[in-house]
């Protein structure tokens, strides 16, 4: 069964190959979208727009830094004469050589000296920088797997603590409507004793007591309200079950459940269900809390 997602995970992956060594680190973040920021070595800079591509085909939401080191592993070094520094150098030394200051020089003490040899850096054939590059881009996809699994890992965990919560919320609707039962049963009672009190003492219409009795009763009766707050409940259970993205679709519902707790309370009789209103309340709250960092 597919599971919800976390927004937040990590990923390292370490490679070697094509005479390089290299590591990803991805890090996700909470986000409202999807966002990726890239920290590539100089000369790697046109492989982001593809990376972040095939991180967006695997990734819906959450802000991702990515960051790449790549070291490239010992080899021959060659060098080259710096032709116009040896050529100062040897004007020097022939100057001192002819006023007798200085032995003539060794081409070893020549060659040893600070800028008469530089290091020649190879170049990289089209084809090994191709080779390298789609190596690159597979560990990338490896890096991108690795850390939709870190994130699928944490979002089972927060999914049994969502569902546990709905267990809550779903047992507090039930003492909910058992409460506003008595309640209205209660209210009825209460104003049928009022009504006959009033027409005992009072010419008042029987007919018009009756119909203001009945408005009473209807402004205080929550059974509309406990009936859409259990379809959202078994809505926001059913996210939970298909998995997949459903962090948007969970903060809607959440708006929903919060309404009708709400509304629960302004119109709630009595202390009692009043106080399971509000106890709705405050596991609806960590629900939400609990959702903003599901993908």
């Amino acid at each position: 069964m597919a599971h919800a997602s976390s927004m937040t995970g990590f990923a390292r992956i370490d490679v070697e190959a094509n005479g390089r060594r290299w590591s990803w680190e991805v890090k996700s973040v909470n986000g409202r979208g999807f966002e990726a920021r890239f920290r590539l070595p100089s000369g790697f800079d046109e492989l982001e727009i593809p990376l972040r591509e095939a991180a967006r085909n695997k990734i819906t939401r959450g802000s991702l830094n990515v960051f790449l080191s790549v070291k490239t592993e010992d080899q021959p070094v060659a060098y080259k004469v710096n032709e116009q520094a040896l050529s100062a150098i040897l004007d020097v030394s022939s100057s001192l050589v002819k006023n007798g200051v200085s032995a003539p020089p060794t081409a070893d003490g020549i060659l040893s000296l600070r800028g008469v040899l530089e290091t020649v850096e190879q170049e990289q054939s089209d084809d090994d920088k191709k080779a390298l590059h789609a190596a690159l881009k597979k560990s990338f996809d490896d890096a991108i797997d690795a850390l939709a699994a870190s994130r699928q890992a944490e979002g089972k965990n927060m999914a049994d603590v969502l569902t546990g919560q709905l267990d809550q919320i779903d047992a507090l609707l039930k003492d909910a409507i058992a409460a506003a039962d008595d309640a209205i049963a209660k209210l009825r009672e209460r104003l049928n004793t009022q009504i006959t009190e009033l027409l005992n003492s009072h010419d008042i219409s029987e007919e018009r007591l009756a119909q203001e009795a009945a408005i009473l009763a209807v402004k205080a009766d929550v059974r509309e309200e406990t009936d859409r707050l259990g379809a959202h409940i078994a809505a926001a259970r059913e996210l939970l079950q298909n998995g997949g993205a459903m962090g948007r679709q969970l903060d809607f519902l959440t708006q929903e459940l919060n309404r009708e707790v709400n509304t629960i309370c302004s119109k709630a009789p009595d202390i009692t269900l009043k106080q399971i209103g509000l106890d709705m309340k405050q596991i609806v709250d960590q629900f939400r809390e609990q959702i903003q960092n599901v993908e």
